[in-house]
């Protein structure tokens, strides 16, 4: 799976995490990867703003990843939660912001459960989408918070 597909993947689940209410079921969650592909179109560099026209469909190799990535967040969010908790010193998630909570979400996600994603890459894409998704503020923020979680909980798992 190259950069791009991966790349690709995360944009598609942030929107998705994006939208996604914190007490969805899975059954829930399926349903919105099914009306995503079906109906939503982004702009490339707007996160949530629908185009009106239809684009190329998205390739099988970045839904997958980019559904994989989404059902594992949803499976685990109370731990992955717990741990953003445990390292936003000062910060109650109901405080942060929706993109900053959800990229931490997705990051934290594959720092725990994805062993194939390097943890400098997988916080590098994080503070990259922050940058074109969050404010000025956001990428020194989930950095400083991502990088916590990857020395305590990287270690443990290697």
């Amino acid at each position: 799976m190259g950069k791009g597909v991966r790349r690709s993947g995360r944009e598609y689940a942030l929107k998705m995490i994006y939208s996604l209410q914190v007490q969805d079921s899975e059954e829930k969650v399926r349903n919105l990867l099914g009306e995503f592909w079906t109906n939503f179109r982004f702009n490339d560099d707007v996160l949530g703003e629908a185009k009106d026209e239809v684009q190329e469909p998205v390739p099988a190799e970045v839904r997958r990843f980019a559904e994989d990535l989404v059902l594992g967040v949803s499976a685990n969010l109370e731990k992955i939660d717990t741990i953003i908790e445990e390292f936003s010193t000062n910060w109650a998630l109901e405080r942060m912001a929706r993109v900053d909570l959800s990229l931490l979400r997705l990051t934290t996600y594959e720092l725990l459960y994805r062993p194939d994603v390097p943890s400098n890459a997988a916080i590098n894409e994080a503070i990259e989408l922050g940058k074109q998704y969050g404010t000025k503020e956001t990428p020194a923020f989930i950095n400083g918070i991502l990088d916590k979680i990857s020395r305590v909980h990287r270690q443990k798992t290697q």
